[in-house]
């Protein structure tokens, strides 16, 4: 008989069973060298004790595992079914007790990894609402265009309105896109930052780039104030494109005839870029919010735009060991402030 096969009522029987055997078989010996019954019959009575005790012991130690084990088991489903966090016993005995802290570990890393679990699906709930939101609108309009040049006359010059109507929805609808593929992979994990030594001017060039047509639409004027030469550890690629964003929003609330002014300052444990414009600044009770993504102000869903450029500055920088801080008033304009940790 295999003794993982042998459960522990029988093994308790055979145990029973031998000592009465080996105890019979001393006595017999006893008798068989001494010839004296009253010496047999003395550690009869000695191992009739021994024997009640190892009875009293062995049923003690069967109650105490049957106890312990329907104690455990009943833990166990409810870590599985309702998350319960388990009673531990710190004061049974020792091998018990590492039971129980173990059983304190494994009820941790399954609570680590349900707050986990629920945290992915309701941020892929929250992306998917996001998504459905944005995406309303353009299509939408897109559909409404189609079903307009398919079943009404209309004009060379009204075809080539709608045309323009139409391009100007879809690139909407491509920025969206690109914008949630980009947010989606650094939330993911998908996309990692690599800091290195890379010259600060080339990143804000980077970002400039981007801007220059829209601002020299609107007649703003641009200052750049950044030392030359100056190496700071960062990734470049995505700090660009995070210095993008901030002058972006920047370029699209500064009225036609203002100006935006960068500047990249030495303090004591960070590396501070100012993006400071003379736009219509943002309320107080706004600030806090304005990082959230496909946040907007009511006040600014006249100006293009889909609330997605500042969560993502704000991630880009985070996942450097950087933040990101704004000061802002009312007719004033606003200054966000990008903090890069020296190293």
């Amino acid at each position: 008989m295999k003794l993982e096969n042998l459960s522990v009522k029988k093994f308790l029987r055979l145990i029973t069973v031998g000592l009465l055997a080996t105890s019979f078989l001393v006595l017999l010996g006893l008798f068989l060298v001494t010839k004296n019954l009253r010496v047999v019959l003395y550690g009869g009575l000695l191992t009739a004790v021994f024997l009640v005790w190892g009875g009293i012991f062995l049923h003690y130690f069967q109650k105490k595992l049957t106890l312990f084990t329907d104690s455990l088991c009943r833990t166990l489903d409810d870590m599985m079914d309702s998350a319960a966090r388990p009673e531990m016993d710190y004061e049974a005995e020792t091998l018990l007790a590492r039971i129980s802290h173990r059983l304190e570990r494994l009820y941790n890393i399954m609570q680590k990894d349900r707050n986990t679990v629920a945290k992915e699906k309701a941020d892929l709930q929250s992306l998917l609402s996001d998504i459905s939101h944005q995406t309303k609108t353009p299509i939408a309009n897109l559909k409404m265009l189609n079903e307009t040049m398919l079943t009404r006359p209309i004009s060379e010059e009204q075809r080539r309105e709608f045309l323009q109507a139409t391009g100007s929805q879809l690139d909407k609808l491509d920025f969206l896109i690109q914008a949630m593929v980009k947010t989606s992979r650094l939330e993911a994990g998908v996309i990692t930052l690599e800091k290195k030594d890379a010259l600060i001017e080339e990143t804000l060039v980077n970002a400039i780039n981007g801007i220059l047509a829209p601002m020299e639409k609107k007649n703003i004027e641009l200052t750049v104030d950044c030392p030359e030469g100056l190496t700071i550890s960062h990734d470049s690629r995505w700090t660009s494109e995070a210095l993008f964003n901030l002058l972006d929003n920047a370029v699209k609330y500064t009225p036609a005839g203002g100006s935006i002014h960068v500047s990249v300052q030495n303090w004591e444990m960070y590396w501070k870029i100012d993006v400071t414009d003379t736009g219509r600044g943002i309320p107080e009770q706004e600030q806090a919010t304005i990082f959230k993504r496909f946040y907007r102000e009511e006040a600014v869903h006249e100006v293009d735009g889909i609330g997605i450029g500042l969560y993502l500055a704000r991630e880009i920088i985070t996942m450097q060991g950087g933040y990101i801080l704004v000061t802002s008033e009312v007719g004033k304009g606003s200054t966000f402030s990008v903090f890069l940790p020296q190293e």
